[in-house]
C-alpha cells in the first residue's frame, strides 16, 4: 500500500525522474494534451475534458496524499510530489484556443508548457504566500494560482494575435 501511495503522490513516478521532476510532470501532461488534441482532431469538448480530469483527479490525490508525502520525503512541499504539477499544467490549458492542424496544437503545448513553468519558478503574488497552507493544499493552491495566470496570459496571446 505504501509503495502505491508513493506511486499515486510522485505523480505516476514523475517525481522520481532526474534533475527538475516538477518539469517532468508537466511535460507529461503537454504530451497528454497532444495526444488528446491528436486523437480527437482537436475536439474542443474531448480536449477539455481529458485537462478537467487530470486537473479534478491530480487535485484530490495531491491534498490527499499531501500530509504522506512530506513525511515519507522530509520536508514540506517535496520535489518528488508532482502532482501538483499535473494539476497547475492541466489548468493551464483548460478552454485555450488551439486551432486546426498539428503545428497549432504543438505552439499551443509549447507555449503552455514554458509559460506555466515560468510563472511556477517565479511564484508571483499571491502565489507564493498559498505555499504556507498545511499539506498538500499549500503544494496545490500557488500551483493552481501560477495556472490561473498562465491560462490568462495564454487566452490573450492565442485569442488576440494568434486566431
Amino acid at each position: 500500500m505504501k509503495r502505491i501511495k508513493l506511486f499515486i503522490a510522485s505523480g505516476l513516478g514523475t517525481g522520481y525522474l532526474p534533475i527538475a521532476p516538477g518539469t517532468w510532470a508537466s511535460g507529461a501532461t503537454a504530451a497528454v494534451f497532444l495526444l488528446v488534441a491528436w486523437g480527437s482532431e482537436a475536439n474542443p469538448y474531448y480536449i477539455a475534458g481529458a485537462m478537467a480530469g487530470i486537473l479534478v483527479l491530480s487535485s484530490v490525490a495531491c491534498v490527499a496524499t499531501g500530509k504522506f508525502a512530506e513525511k515519507q520525503f522530509g520536508r514540506k512541499d517535496p520535489s518528488q510530489s508532482t502532482l501538483d504539477e499535473w494539476a497547475g499544467q492541466a489548468l493551464t490549458y483548460l478552454f485555450l484556443p488551439i486551432g486546426t492542424g498539428w503545428w497549432n496544437w504543438m505552439i499551443v503545448a509549447g507555449a503552455g508548457f514554458v509559460v506555466f513553468r515560468i510563472l511556477d519558478i517565479l511564484k508571483p503574488p499571491p502565489a507564493r504566500r498559498l505555499e504556507n497552507l498545511p499539506y498538500g493544499w499549500g503544494v496545490l493552491a500557488d500551483d493552481l494560482m501560477v495556472a490561473v495566470y498562465a491560462n490568462l496570459i495564454l487566452q490573450v496571446i492565442l485569442r488576440f494575435w494568434f486566431w
